[in-house]
């Protein structure tokens, strides 16, 4: 269980980090908040989600903070920990929900300072929509939770974030080095987002709304898409996102031979499996 005894603060008061403060002040935690954006902080205090909250690093707002979260373009969070690190309370906890870890986890340890830990994590939720008005708790819901230890974190800090993921109300919360995590993320987040992208773009139809079904409509859900943060976690996990883009061509390179020889056996039986496998990933 996380202490309700402690303060809570969210930098970035986006999609997620305003579900997160929702979540968590309906759970009874005190939580505040610092955001560029002035309109998003008198949202989430008109609307009760935070006790507090500033549009800088306020230094009464980081010192007083137990644990933060940070909702940050990972350029952004980087600069941020180099600029403001000497507000933190000393003990205190850093989290954050970014896509990418590899890089930035090992760049984070090696210039917090000792009195401080950072333990990675990556709530695997989200909407086509963004901003603070369109947070909601309900997108953590039967939705995934990754927490990202190194050797350099202690055991009571994983049991925190872990905690932090199942007060979030996420249905399952895992374990994974940073590099496993951008190898698997690139694959069912990055690369998955790719492809809605090129199934937009491939075909030049100006009216193809006209014709399509719901197939297609659910592929390209996630083509509307933040431009400024998506192109930025592809090139920082570029290298991992290349091998999935190369594994998914060859991939339908096997379906086209299929094709040309005619061969309806294989075809089926590459369906009956992707059917298998898919069943698996049904929210119960």
């Amino acid at each position: 269980m996380l202490d309700k005894s402690k303060t809570i603060l969210i930098v970035g008061l986006g999609l997620i980090g305003g579900s997160y403060a929702r979540a968590l002040t309906d759970a009874g935690y005190r939580v505040t908040a610092i955001d560029c954006d002035p309109d998003a902080i008198a949202y989430a205090l008109s609307e009760c989600m935070i006790e507090d909250g500033a549009t800088n690093a306020d230094p009464a707002l980081v010192s007083s903070a137990d644990l933060i979260v940070f909702a940050l373009y990972p350029h952004v969070f980087l600069d941020w920990i180099r600029e403001n690190q000497h507000l933190l309370k000393p003990g205190v906890l850093l989290t954050d929900v970014t896509g990418v870890k590899g890089k930035i986890v090992e760049e984070v340890q090696s210039i917090l300072r000792p009195d401080a830990e950072f333990i990675a994590a990556h709530p695997m939720a989200g909407r086509e929509v963004s901003g603070v008005e369109n947070s909601t708790p309900a997108i953590f819901r039967g939705a995934n939770y990754i927490v990202v230890p190194t050797e350099k974190n202690t055991q009571a800090a994983i049991d925190t974030c872990r905690a932090l993921g199942e007060t979030l109300g996420f249905a399952r919360v895992s374990e994974l080095s940073p590099a496993l995590h951008d190898e698997i993320v690139g694959f069912v987040s990055q690369l998955t987002h790719c492809i809605a992208i090129a199934l937009m773009t491939c075909n030049q139809d100006e009216h193809l709304e006209e014709y399509t079904g719901d197939s297609f409509r659910d592929l390209t859900r996630i083509a509307r898409i933040n431009d400024e943060m998506w192109s930025e976690l592809f090139l920082w996990n570029r290298d991992k996102l290349i091998e999935q883009i190369d594994s998914f061509s060859s991939e339908l390179g096997s379906i086209r031979e299929m094709l040309i020889n005619g061969d309806r056996d294989a075809l089926r039986r590459l369906m009956r499996r992707a059917t298998e496998r898919r069943a698996k990933f049904d929210k119960k």
